[in-house]
């Protein structure tokens, strides 16, 4: 999907809703990429993202106003959370947790998986036999 045509880059909710927290070696003083002095301490082998282990949780990454142009300072350093996190609608899989943190700030859920259209079937008027009335998908 183009840059211009992803929601994420109008978004942020989830960076600005949720704690990310991962394993320590995913930071770069322990061989991995996340840069050590944008996170915290959570545990003897967990850390989080500075910002995010608030009751308003914001990632320090997160770089512009949430609901409006918004990127990721460290995109191609992110943690796990971060990579794994898809935005609802993706591949057509609802992801609640996108939906209810961009609910927060008021947007708009990203996709409501559809029901079948159902259809009605009536008998027709000079046909041999009645048929039953039925509800299938369409």
């Amino acid at each position: 999907m183009s840059d211009s045509l992803n929601p994420c880059m109008t978004c942020g909710a989830c960076c600005a809703n949720f704690r990310v927290s991962f394993y320590w070696a995913e930071a770069d003083d322990g061989a991995g990429a996340v840069p050590v002095e944008l996170t915290e301490p959570l545990g003897l082998f967990m850390r989080n993202m500075r910002g995010t282990n608030q009751h308003q949780p914001h990632c320090v990454a997160l770089q512009g106003e949430v609901g409006g142009c918004v990127s990721c300072g460290i995109y191609q350093q992110r943690p796990s959370p971060c990579r794994e996190f898809s935005m609802s609608g993706e591949n057509g899989e609802l992801n609640e947790a996108c939906d209810r943190a961009r609910a927060r700030y008021g947007l708009p859920a990203l996709f409501h998986p559809s029901l079948p259209v159902m259809t009605e079937s009536y008998p027709n008027a000079g046909a041999s036999t009645p048929v039953e009335h039925v509800q299938s998908p369409g």
